[in-house]
Parts: C-alpha cells; structure tokens; sequence
C-alpha cells in the first residue's frame, strides 16, 4: 500500500478544513483516515499512481492548507517518505526510483508535530543529524532537485 500524508499549515485545522467541504470530503470519503503526526491526515492507497492521482484531485485544498503532501511508496523505500513533485516525476517514469535518495528534506518530530525542515544530502549513504533542535525523532522526505535549490 501507498500512504499519502497531508500536514496542514500552522494556523490551520486541516481535518476541519477538508471535510467542511464537499469535494475533499467525497474524495476522501473511501478511505480509512489516519492521523500520524499532528494536523495531518494520511490515507493508504493501491500504488503511487492513485496516490499522485488522490493529491491532483485535491489540489485546491493543498494549495490553501497544506504544508507539506508526502507519499510513501514501500517499492521505493519502506521509511522515507516522497515529496509530492518526486512521486509525480516517479509514477510518470521521468525519475528512477533507484536514484532518490541522496537529496533529502528532513522534519523534526516533536510532541507529534513536524517541525522545522532541514534539507540535506546524504553522504556516504549516511544520512546526516538533524540538528536544528532536540527532537523525538525525525522524518525523511526525499525531493527532487528542483525543491532541493536547482
């Protein structure tokens, strides 16, 4: 299963925003809701194309209340999420999945919020500490080059 995440902007309810409108509401209305971080909804779906599919059919919400959109693709790594334009270039075939992981956005965890991002490249297939500040854990997003800096 592909899981797409929504985290919502910071003066946001993203669980109320969505669902007090009915397109979003009925396009999400199939799908078993989750809330793995605060302010945020993730759903699971059949593979990356339904997801990157998912993600266009609620782009007017993303544009307004979201964040970040993330999915992850278990084909591609079981623990590293993908950024939206990285999921899109993966499922049109213009990425090798093979080839994502060196540049990376990375979140703190704290208190079950993402917090602060912090971009950085993998070196020697390590990938760097989170050092922005102490956190629970951390959450690691792969991007493509454009979102990384060009």
């Amino acid at each position: 299963m592909t899981r797409v995440c929504l985290v919502g902007k910071p003066d946001v309810n993203l669980r109320y925003e969505l669902f007090s409108r009915e397109t979003s509401r009925d396009a999400l209305s199939t799908y078993e809701l989750r809330e793995p971080f605060e302010n945020a909804v993730a759903v699971d779906t059949v593979s990356v194309g339904a997801a990157v599919s998912l993600l266009n059919d609620l782009n007017w919400y993303l544009v307004r209340f979201v964040d970040a959109a993330l999915v992850l693709e278990p084909s591609v790594s079981d623990g590293e999420w993908l950024s939206r334009p990285l999921a899109r270039a993966i499922r049109d075939g213009e990425v090798d999945p093979a080839e994502t992981g060196d540049l990376l956005k990375v979140y703190g965890v704290d208190d079950g919020r993402l917090v602060e991002p912090m971009f950085l490249t993998r070196v020697g297939g390590e990938i760097p500490d989170y050092d922005l500040r102490d956190v629970d854990d951390t959450v690691v997003v792969r991007v493509t080059e454009e979102e990384f800096g060009g």
